[in-house]
């Protein structure tokens, strides 16, 4: 256990909370969270962005989305070294925050009660739809959860299903199009 409840309230009157946007692959999970993080940018409040070292697509100093939108991030080994985020920090944004420890909502509620606004973004489940990662219980814990949905490639219907096209059987396949693609759960049953 990383922290004792009551010892990290703010005392500033800053009010923080946890923000989860989940959904399956090419859902618009980190088009989403970067939308909100620029938004706060507009609005002058100091930001950082997290992403997981094990995340290699694309760059390594930003997390991109699926449309190749971009913002600047940092990338940890571990969950706990957000914790190392700057005084003035006011909103924190997480990426693939499924492949994250098990201690991202501890590190979550602690920056929370600090009074930082936390957006988090991830896979709610895996590619046997099976809750995936820290991610369910971020969203028992989070003020706001924004489910996204993808586009069934197979009959149009909303997708939240992740179904691996590729014969790999390990938990974690990081990759794209040529390895996924989003099913609704008719298309994504029918087919196992």
């Amino acid at each position: 256990m990383l922290f004792s409840e009551h010892n990290f309230i703010d005392k500033t009157g800053r009010q923080g909370s946890i923000e989860v946007i989940c959904g399956s692959m090419f859902s618009g999970k980190t088009e989403e969270l970067i939308r909100r993080l620029k938004r706060a940018q507009i609005a002058k409040l100091e930001i950082e962005i997290f992403k997981p070292a094990v995340d290699t697509r694309y760059t390594a100093a930003e997390i991109v989305s699926h449309d190749k939108n971009s913002i600047q991030s940092t990338i940890v080994e571990t969950s706990s070294a957000i914790l190392l985020l700057g005084s003035q920090t006011q909103v924190v944004g997480i990426d693939e925050a499924q492949f994250f420890d098990d201690n991202l909502p501890e590190v979550c509620t602690i920056l929370a009660n600090k009074g930082i606004r936390v957006v988090v973004a991830g896979l709610d489940m895996d590619y046997k739809g099976r809750p995936f990662g820290p991610i369910p219980n971020l969203m028992a814990i989070a003020e706001h959860v924004t489910k996204v949905h993808a586009v069934c490639v197979c009959c149009g219907a909303p997708a939240n299903y992740s179904y691996r096209t590729s014969v790999a059987d390990t938990k974690v396949l990081i990759g794209e199009k040529e390895s996924y693609e989003p099913r609704c759960r008719n298309c994504y049953y029918s087919s196992k």
